[in-house]
């Protein structure tokens, strides 16, 4: 099979470990979000080192502080239904950096018509 590509909006938000939502890590309540928008799918990758608006570098690494590192959720999906996604963020914004990159969604081909 030859394999094709489709356009797609990928939506990356990126926070600490430790920011809370009612009580709920932020990167699970938006994960919740988005399965509940039904939405392709969500992961959450944990960074080893990085800093944001507070400027405090935050790093895995031992004899350093060790809490709050960075988190990425990323949900990759068709453009539409990402944007229609987006005012479920609106409250969470202030707790979090979102970006938006189009990308491409690599599917394969369809199977060829068996001849009769």
């Amino acid at each position: 099979m030859t394999p094709h590509t489709v356009p797609a909006l990928r939506l990356t938000a990126l926070t600490g470990e430790d920011q809370r939502w009612h009580h709920r890590p932020l990167y699970a309540e938006i994960v919740h979000r988005a399965h509940a928008a039904g939405l392709a799918g969500a992961s959450v990758f944990r960074g080893i080192e990085g800093f944001g608006a507070s400027a405090l570098v935050h790093t895995s690494r031992l004899l350093s502080v060790g809490d709050d590192l960075p988190v990425a959720i990323v949900v990759v999906d068709r453009e539409d239904r990402i944007r229609a996604f987006l005012p479920q963020l609106d409250e969470l914004l202030d707790r979090c950096l979102v970006t938006l990159d189009a990308c491409e969604v690599l599917r394969p081909a369809d199977p060829p018509q068996e001849e009769r």
